[in-house]
């Protein structure tokens, strides 16, 4: 299994935080997703994670990754 940590900025309420683990779910591969509203961390975990399709997840769900 592996983890991927990524900081996402403009992540205000609980509907944030609800987009950004829909759209990352959907993302084959992934099979978790915490996200940390106070402090814009997102946990992904899964078998096989592709950076770049997590980012794009972030960033169609409205957000930016920071890191």
């Amino acid at each position: 299994m592996s983890l991927s940590t990524y900081t996402v900025t403009g992540m205000t309420c609980g509907h944030c935080v609800s987009s950004v683990k829909e759209e990352v779910g959907e993302v084959p591969g992934v099979t978790g997703v915490e996200v940390d509203l106070a402090t814009g961390r997102v946990d992904v975990s899964g078998e096989t994670l592709d950076d770049a399709a997590i980012r794009a997840a972030i960033k169609e769900a409205g957000y930016q990754v920071t890191s």
